[in-house]
């Protein structure tokens, strides 16, 4: 695969892993690293043996503890709409399914990284803010969005309005999470739950994590719409017939992703 400055990449078996790599500035996300996640995630969306992205931090202090604030504080608005944010669409609109393994702090852009994953394995140290609010800006990749549909109204107010940070423990609770692990576990298990993702129907699972999504960016009848299409999409592939098939000759299927 493609060799990046900020961006490791690794795989294992139909698992791609993706990890940033600038672990002396605790992952701060500076619009090169950003413009290269979305290199290398775009790379692995195109690669049909890979079946499930696992994305996380270099490092154990943390997954993401930000932007690089350094590289945006003398920006002009003029400069920051053209330095990169069409990273985030890009990075918004892949169809593989995606889970951020975290260890450490999850901080503004790196919580807001997190919260574009699709899923979330979180090791018992990790702890998640959008702490913008501090330096006398708010989230702009999706934090204010995000949280607030998964979190409500007024948790995520207390969190963009005092910059306060959560712990993996509390978050989990409040359905944020997936799974707390303990500190150093977050990649293994991470992967083993992609390895259990990328076993299934490929298109299948792209078609369900964009019917998902529906029900976050749409309206009920718009996201019953786009299930509905996609249900019926997948009765023209060759992994349903397999899947089938499989299930009435009480065998593993082997699908194709075709």
């Amino acid at each position: 695969m493609t060799e990046y400055t900020y961006i490791l990449t690794e795989r294992e078996q139909r698992v791609g892993i993706v990890i940033l790599n600038r672990p002396k500035e605790l992952n701060a996300l500076n619009f090169q690293l950003v413009s290269e996640l979305a290199n290398a995630l775009e790379e692995m969306d195109r690669d049909e043996a890979i079946g499930c992205i696992v994305l996380t931090g270099a490092g154990d202090k943390a997954f993401a503890a930000g932007a690089d604030i350094k590289e945006m504080a003398d920006k002009t608005p003029i400069e920051m709409m053209g330095a990169g944010f069409e990273a985030w669409q890009r990075i918004r609109k892949i169809h593989t399914p995606m889970i951020a393994a975290v260890n450490g702090y999850a901080l503004g852009g790196g919580c807001e990284l997190a919260l574009h994953c699709d899923m979330i394995v979180a090791s018992e140290n990790a702890r998640f803010g959008q702490p913008e609010i501090q330096l006398g800006i708010i989230p702009g990749a999706g934090g204010t969005q995000r949280l607030a549909r998964v979190l409500g109204k007024y948790r995520t107010m207390e969190m963009v309005l005092t910059g306060a940070t959560l712990p993996a423990q509390e978050l989990a609770q409040l359905g944020l999470i997936n799974r707390v692990v303990p500190v150093g576990e977050h990649l293994v298990e991470a992967v083993k739950l992609a390895q259990k993702v990328a076993k299934q129907a490929p298109l299948a699972a792209r078609l369900a994590k964009e019917a998902v999504l529906a029900a976050f960016e749409t309206s009920l009848e718009g996201g019953l719409d786009v299930e509905r299409k996609n249900f019926f999409l997948l009765f023209s592939s060759q992994d349903m017939r397999e899947g089938m098939q499989a299930f009435i000759e009480k065998r593993p299927a082997e699908f194709q992703g075709k």
